[in-house]
C-alpha cells in the first residue's frame, strides 16, 4: 500500500481534516506488530481566529508541537484521563492540527480489544480517547511524525463528498459556531456525537 508523503499534510488543515477520511493509521509495535485502522472522523482547529484552539493564545510549552512542521503527531492529555491524536497540519511556525475523532479498526483487532478492555469492534475507537489507548498512543510520541516506521498513513481511495459529513465541533466551549467536524456518513465507528 502506497504511504502518504509530506506534500499530502502540506494543505490547508480546514481541506485537510476531510481529506484525512478513509487514510489507513498505521503504528508499528515492537516486534513488527501492526496496527491499522481507516480514518473515519476528525476535526479542525487553527492558531488564528479559533478560540478553541491550544494556540489561540500563542505558543506554549504545551502546545509547541502545532507549530512543527505538517504531518508531525501532537498528543495531549485532557479530563486527566485520555489522551487525544493530532496531525499538524500549517506551515511550521504557524499552528494548526486535525484531531482524530473516530477510526474503524483495520488491522490488530485483537489487541484493540486487549487495550480498550472490550470485544465490541464499533467502541473500539469510537472516539478520540478511544481510539487513542486502541493504539496505545500516549503523551510520549507527542513530536513524532508520519514519515517513519512506527507512524504512518497509507493511501486509500478518496471518500465521495455525497458520503461526508460536516457538524459543529463537539464538547467545546468556545467558537462553538464553527462547521469544523469532518465524518464519514453512516459509518458506526463515528462517535456518537451529534451523527447526521
Amino acid at each position: 500500500m502506497e504511504r502518504l508523503e509530506k506534500q499530502f499534510y502540506e494543505i490547508p488543515t480546514l481541506e485537510l481534516a476531510e481529506k484525512l477520511l478513509g487514510k489507513i493509521f498505521v503504528r508499528t509495535l515492537p516486534g513488527n506488530r501492526q496496527l491499522k485502522a481507516r480514518i473515519v472522523e476528525t476535526e479542525a482547529y487553527l492558531g488564528v481566529d479559533d478560540e478553541a484552539c491550544h494556540a489561540w493564545r500563542g505558543r506554549t510549552e504545551r502546545n509547541s508541537t502545532m507549530f512543527h512542521r505538517p504531518g508531525t503527531i501532537y498528543v495531549y492529555f485532557t479530563y486527566g484521563c485520555h489522551h487525544l491524536i493530532n496531525i499538524v497540519s500549517e506551515p511550521e511556525h504557524r499552528a494548526g492540527a486535525v484531531l482524530l475523532r473516530a477510526m474503524e479498526p483495520v488491522e490488530g483487532i485483537s489487541f484493540m480489544q486487549m487495550q480498550r478492555g472490550t470485544a465490541v469492534e464499533r467502541e473500539l475507537m469510537s472516539g478520540p480517547g478511544k481510539l487513542a489507548r486502541a493504539l496505545q498512543i500516549e503523551r510520549r510520541d507527542n513530536g513524532r511524525d508520519l514519515f517513519g516506521e512506527e507512524f504512518y498513513l497509507e493511501n486509500a481511495p478518496p471518500v465521495p463528498e455525497k458520503m461526508i459529513g460536516t457538524t459543529t465541533r463537539v464538547g467545546i466551549s468556545r467558537s462553538r459556531d464553527l462547521p469544523w467536524r469532518k465524518f464519514i456518513i453512516n459509518n458506526p465507528h463515528v462517535s456518537k456525537a451529534r451523527i447526521l
